[in-house]
């Protein structure tokens, strides 16, 4: 009789044994079934990646036969063009009447924004994606930055400081880490009074927030689809109309001429689709999660009382962020063997063995921004999972 035993399967996927993974200096055989927790698998990384939608995908599949180039004046390509057009307008009602450009994702948007938006230097929060921190140089002229508190909010106060050189202000709506809410209204009217555009990376807020309501204030604002059970490689970028956009990709007329490029017709029709799902489900979305996210920390507070830490005070009701005192880096791994998988922080930065440069910015010790766990939650997420998940965390602090 054979020895071999079957590989283990994560969400319907397979894989052999034997894979090692260098989780933080870890090294783990990712896949040994018997380490791995064999009742259970709990995602809680939503914020990372949200698993892609049926009702959404379905939408994909029947825009596949609009094959022809949307750009193409025969009857096939005003077809594909008619369904380009109808993603485009549903994203623009869904955002309150603005001008949407398709990008390839929240990061080109971001960088789009950044380097496009607005006439003179750029004015920033410390605690804002990447794709907005490192396109800020891109733009040219000079950086400056505003204070957060110790609990990621962004003071208005910059009105009073920031230089007239100032032409875009850019401060994300919520933050993909600890899940901060910003007062938009506030920055904006502080912005505006000094010339100034607002952007607002809203990747991490489209799932909770209304957008109609932030494009009031904001002038452009970035999304991802993926954020939102739609397709990986799909964002936009939102501009308020009669705001001035400078191109961004030279070779086509694509995107009223400032992204060239062929458009990617089900991306957009997934995305326009998704969104369409989020800002119906956002009151049921936001009561779920916040009851298991307040669940979560409730069980992680009656057991682990001052070895943690929630950070942040007006957040999404999707995200539960947790410093652990006395853990360390091997916190991760050992959640990822009990069949538990969160992150500690941003998916694109997951490889960088460095501090939380959002949590540094709040004021924590580098020791204390390494210590950080985000743990995301979405409307599959079950009260099932998340006991335990709060139970496999507890048991990985004992040793600890």
């Amino acid at each position: 009789m054979s020895n071999a035993r079957e590989p283990p399967r994560f969400f319907g996927f397979s894989a052999p044994h034997g894979a090692i993974g260098d989780f933080h200096g870890v090294l783990i055989d990712i896949l040994a079934a018997k380490f791995y927790n064999e009742r259970m698998n709990v995602y809680l990384d939503y914020a990372a990646s949200a698993p892609l939608r049926r009702e959404v995908l379905d939408e994909m599949l029947s825009s596949a036969e609009l094959f022809a180039n949307p750009d193409s004046l025969h009857a096939p390509g005003r077809l594909a063009a008619a369904a380009l057009l109808a993603a485009r307008d549903k994203i623009s009602a869904l955002t309150g009447g603005a001008d949407v450009y398709f990008t390839a994702g929240g990061t080109e948007a971001d960088n789009w924004a950044v380097r496009c938006l607005g006439e003179g230097d750029i004015l920033l929060s410390p605690i804002e994606h990447a794709a907005v921190l490192e396109s800020a140089p891109l733009r040219g002229g000079e950086q400056f930055f505003a204070a957060v508190d110790g609990d990621g909010i962004v003071s208005a106060d910059f009105e009073h400081t920031m230089p007239e050189s100032v032409g875009l202000v850019a401060v994300m709506g919520a933050n993909n880490e600890v899940g901060s809410l910003q007062p938009l209204e506030e920055l904006a009217r502080a912005a505006h009074a000094r010339g100034a555009l607002l952007f607002s990376d809203c990747v991490q807020a489209a799932c909770s927030q209304n957008l109609r309501e932030i494009m009031r204030h904001a002038d452009a604002i970035s999304l991802s689809a993926h954020k939102l059970g739609g397709p990986k490689g799909a964002g936009a970028l939102v501009v308020k109309k009669g705001v001035k956009l400078r191109p961004l990709i030279a070779g086509g007329e694509q995107e009223r001429g400032k992204r060239g490029g062929t458009a990617n017709l089900a991306a957009a029709v997934g995305m326009a689709k998704a969104l369409e799902l989020a800002d119906a489900e956002r009151a049921a979305f936001c009561r779920l999660t916040k009851a298991l996210r307040d669940l979560f920390e409730d069980a992680l507070l009656r057991s682990l009382g001052g070895r943690i830490a929630i950070d942040g005070a007006n957040r999404v009701p999707n995200i539960s962020h947790v410093t652990f005192a006395g853990a360390s880096s091997p916190l991760l791994p050992l959640l990822d063997l009990k069949g538990v998988y969160a992150s500690g922080g941003a998916a694109c930065s997951a490889h960088a063995a460095r501090p939380s440069h959002v949590l540094l910015a709040m004021g924590r010790s580098a020791e204390e921004a390494e210590r950080g766990v985000r743990f995301s939650f979405g409307m599959q997420t079950t009260r099932e999972e998340v006991l335990f998940a709060a139970r496999a965390v507890i048991d990985c602090m004992q040793p600890l």
